[in-house]
């Protein structure tokens, strides 16, 4: 398998940075992202859910997906993911039912079972659904029954939503959606953009226990991979900068809005905290054109994969742009 058997994608996280006034810059520069991919032939753009974040404002998933579908033309847009515990599954029917009928053939759903957020914030969220994570595999079926054509005696009908047939993703860090994806013969992607330990071993039980179904004959999988891509490998790695300040952050609990590059991290972390922030992007592609194909080349040899979902948060937009610009030259 070489690169130009994969499928390239984009998982955007929608960031604010530090000089940042409000959530409307971050979103622009999605959709410039978006049309930008697009004309470079990327399959997919997505956006996650997340909340009680100063600097991801992707929250409203579904209404940043309809503005990045609205401004571009062809590729395909969605979740990934909606964190299907926070919702009863019939809004979420008919808010990417209502996706589809605007931009028809182009919405996908992935499904994540965590929150994605704090606690307290999960809550919030909930008020007075009575669900858990652990109510995830038949919050799934009742989406994809209200996804899917009427049945006789239906007395409750997402619409819009019904018969939409909006394909749905399974998205995991862990094993639990790997299995349950298989059981269900659906696609799956594995978040190994920032928990790549347990990548191989997901990949290997979703492939061995997938069952065929009306959706999807045989496994397909999606992998998340940070990206920093430059002209040299050495401004890759400064760059790469800003990622590391954004996961150390994350690891103290502190802002995440995005700082500019540095000379060096020396002073800014300790060693432990380098070795959990580079556990964290293991499997991130940093460097030039030819160093960022080897790597993938690697990855793809060990995990056989069917789309790689890049994401890519850079300090400065034309460093984000051209950063795509030489991943799309790679399977020129």
């Amino acid at each position: 398998m070489n690169i130009n058997d994969v499928a390239f994608s984009v998982l955007d996280l929608a960031s604010t940075k530090d000089n940042d006034e409000g959530a409307a810059p971050a979103l622009q520069r999605s959709l410039t992202l978006a049309k930008h991919v697009e004309q470079l032939g990327f399959n997919r753009y997505w956006v996650a859910e997340h909340h009680n974040m100063d600097a991801i404002v992707s929250s409203a998933t579904a209404v940043v997906v309809g503005y990045l579908a609205a401004g571009t033309q062809k590729i395909r847009v969605g979740a990934g993911g909606v964190m299907l515990p926070n919702h009863a599954p019939i809004v979420i029917a008919e808010q990417f039912g209502t996706l589809e009928a605007l931009y028809p053939g182009r919405i996908d759903l992935g499904l994540g079972r965590a929150p994605g957020t704090d606690p307290l914030t999960s809550r919030a969220l909930r008020k007075h659904l009575s669900g858990s994570v652990d109510d995830f595999p038949a919050d799934v079926e009742e989406l994809q029954a209200f996804l899917g054509p009427r049945q006789p005696g239906q007395k409750v009908v997402a619409m819009p939503g019904v018969n939409s047939n909006v394909p749905i993703w399974l998205l995991g860090s862990s094993l639990f959606s790997a299995q349950l994806a298989a059981k269900k013969g659906l696609p799956y992607a594995f978040a190994s953009h920032f928990a790549p330990r347990m990548m191989m071993q997901a990949i290997e039980l979703y492939r061995s226990q997938f069952q065929p179904s009306e959706f999807l004959d045989k496994p397909y999988v999606m992998l998340g991979v940070p990206l920093v891509a430059a002209d040299t490998d050495e401004q890759a790695e400064l760059l790469a900068t800003t990622t590391y300040q954004r996961i150390l952050s994350l690891i103290r609990g502190q802002s995440l809005k995005m700082r500019p590059p540095v000379a060096s991290m020396d002073g800014l972390w300790h060693s432990q905290e380098e070795q959990t922030v580079r556990d964290f992007l293991g499997l991130a592609m940093i460097g030039s054109g030819d160093t960022v194909k080897q790597k993938l080349q690697t990855l793809l040899q060990h995990t056989q994969a069917d789309e790689l979902l890049f994401t890519c948060d850079l300090y400065n937009q034309q460093d984000r742009l051209r950063s795509f610009e030489i991943l799309a030259a790679l399977k020129s």
